[in-house]
């Protein structure tokens, strides 16, 4: 594309973007200056990327990680991590995500001081271009809000510098009763600065304190971040909370379309500088508000797939799988070009926002009330009517599976395993939380030394401790990391689960979730079943319609499916990948 065409979309995208707000600069001076900034001058290569073109296939795992969740006395954090997947995912991850390495102020990371540094505690930009040679590195981009210890804050409040006008602010009188809130704090805080008192938004707490990109010299700063995270190694783009990015009083205030028009501006940007960058919305909101973020794929490459985590994990507890089933019979084929990235626990907790509209008030709150008898905890919001509803639950996912709604019983891990079967045959990109592969149990110690909910899936682990329970054939986290890690490695080798291969849901009872899978080539067939109950289950062979010209196999256990027979038998929590083919 020539450069005049390029500044041409950045040009538009802008008059969308700041249809309403008066500027001081022309829309070609900002297209210009923005071009810049990420690295697009008139005499450079500018990159093509291709349309619809998936810049992934089925060897893509990433794994979610703090830089510090493994740490080694006398070693910087991001030095263990990295000797950590060498020893123990070199063979199953290829993608990491390293929450934020940032300096912070609170939320674990997520209330950054400074976008331009990486945390002394954890190490430095070397450590984390080592990691990034190694593996596709996936970083946050935290869009909507900085800390309020920033630099940037601290020149708002004094009203002089980069950053004095950089910062939303309201009028308490203002109507602001449309507003969604992810939290009950109150939404704007109160501050003292040279210019008088002043009231910033602040979407999820007085320490996170949000932009204003009203202001394009905001947009030119995250830009400009977004050059330096390129050249340390970025290959994957999260933008967090962007769902709350734009503003407008009087109005909800999410998922505006001047926050769509804003990640479009940032796709067209970072494409052309180079193509294979993925970026990955997080707008953790109800699942058909979700899935705009996709726009016609312009706009996330991916989208995480939030309506999974809770849809699953009440499938397994209650042993009734007709929620999920009816969820993935209404989810839409990811284009070429896009995809859905999957998970079923991360940092946070297992959100209920997005299974809003899917599950019963009644099913939530029995869900709830299961995960609180496992040990969790519920975090809260206020509703559009000023009640209280639950939006997350806090627990490990390990944890979450240690029984049914009848209680705890002996399937816990066989139950865990059966969730990341499911997730892992399904179309999209895995996203598998450390904690998750290391079959980590809830942490009440951090959550009393924290006071946060959220910290109970947050371990710090101990290398020298961690390695010897790996090394423990005995031990809950050598059994969850072989048989996970095995899980992998068969996906990996199988085109059938390419994340934008064909998926169809199969009606096999409500004690039975099934799938199909065909390869992209449509040569290889994978029937993706698992007993999501704590009963024996009998299938019958034709209810699968399994060709009987064809040799099929489970992929898992190696063993041939005799057609004669006519049924198979499924023990508790068993999954088959049965396929007429395996490249492994």
């Amino acid at each position: 594309m020539a450069w005049e065409h390029l500044h041409d979309k950045v040009k538009h995208h802008l008059e969308s973007i700041y249809a309403d707000v008066a500027l001081d600069v022309s829309y070609e001076t900002l297209a210009t200056e923005l071009m810049n900034t990420i690295g697009i001058q008139q005499q450079t290569d500018i990159a093509s990327p291709q349309s619809h073109h998936n810049y992934w296939d089925e060897e893509d795992i990433i794994m979610i990680t703090y830089g510090d969740s493994v740490i080694d006395e006398d070693e910087r954090p991001l030095v263990t991590l990295n000797k950590f997947m060498h020893r123990y995912c070199k063979n199953t991850i290829n993608n990491v995500h390293i929450l934020p390495f940032f300096p912070y102020s609170s939320d674990d990371g997520f209330s950054v001081i400074d976008y331009s540094t990486v945390n002394e505690a954890l190490g430095s930009w070397d450590d984390i271009e080592a990691i990034a040679k190694d593996y596709g590195l996936m970083t946050d981009l935290v869009i909507n809000h900085c800390s309020a210890r920033s630099v940037w804050f601290d020149n708002f409040v004094k009203g002089e510098g980069p950053g004095s006008d950089f910062f939303f602010t309201a009028d308490p009188a203002d109507d602001l009763s449309l507003v969604t809130r992810p939290r009950v704090s109150p939404l704007l805080r109160e501050t003292e600065t040279a210019d008088g008192t002043k009231y910033v938004w602040c979407t999820f707490s007085h320490d996170q304190v949000d932009f204003d990109f009203r202001n394009p010299k905001v947009l030119l700063a995250f830009i400009d971040i977004i050059k330096l995270y390129i050249d340390k190694g970025a290959k994957i783009f999260r933008l967090d909370a962007v769902a709350f990015l734009w503003k407008i009083v009087g109005t909800n205030s999410i998922n505006l379309f001047q926050t769509h028009e804003v990640i479009r501006l940032i796709r067209t940007l970072i494409e052309h500088v180079d193509p294979s960058i993925i970026i990955i919305t997080e707008t953790n909101i109800p699942n058909r508000e979700n899935l705009t973020y996709f726009g016609n794929a312009n706009e996330a490459h991916a989208i995480y797939n939030f309506s999974l985590p809770p849809l699953l994990v009440n499938t397994l507890v209650s042993g009734d799988c007709t929620y999920l089933k009816s969820w993935m019979m209404s989810m839409p084929p990811a284009q070429n070009g896009t995809a859905y990235f999957n998970f079923i626990a991360s940092h946070d907790g297992i959100g209920l926002r997005p299974a809003e509209g899917l599950l019963s008030e009644e099913e939530i709150s029995d869900l709830v009330h299961a995960m609180q008898h496992f040990g969790g905890k519920v975090s809260w919001r206020a509703s559009e009517h000023g009640q209280q509803k639950p939006y997350e639950i806090n627990i490990t996912l390990f944890d979450a599976l240690q029984g049914t709604i009848k209680g705890p019983d002996k399937y816990q891990v066989d139950r865990f395993i059966c969730a990341h079967a499911i997730m892992l045959g399904m179309e999209g990109i895995p996203g598998i939380y450390i904690h998750s592969l290391l079959g980590t149990s809830n942490d009440y110690e951090k959550v009393a030394n924290t006071g946060q909910n959220r910290s109970i899936n947050r371990k710090r682990w101990d290398f020298n401790e961690l390695e010897a329970l790996l090394d423990s054939p005995f031990s809950q986290h050598h059994k969850v990391l072989t048989r996970i890690s095995q899980l992998i490695r068969i996906r990996k080798a199988q085109p059938a689960f390419h994340p934008n291969a064909t998926q169809f849901t199969l009606q096999l009872g409500n004690q039975i979730f099934g799938y199909w899978r065909q390869s992209l080539d449509r040569k290889q067939s994978i029937f993706c079943i698992s007993n999501i109950c704590d009963e024996e289950q009998t299938i019958l062979l034709s209810d699968i319609n399994l060709i009987g010209t064809d040799n099929w196999i489970d992929l898992i256990t190696r063993d041939e499916i005799s057609l004669s027979s006519g049924f198979l038998q499924m023990k508790p929590y068993q999954v088959l990948w049965i396929s007429n083919q395996d490249f492994e």
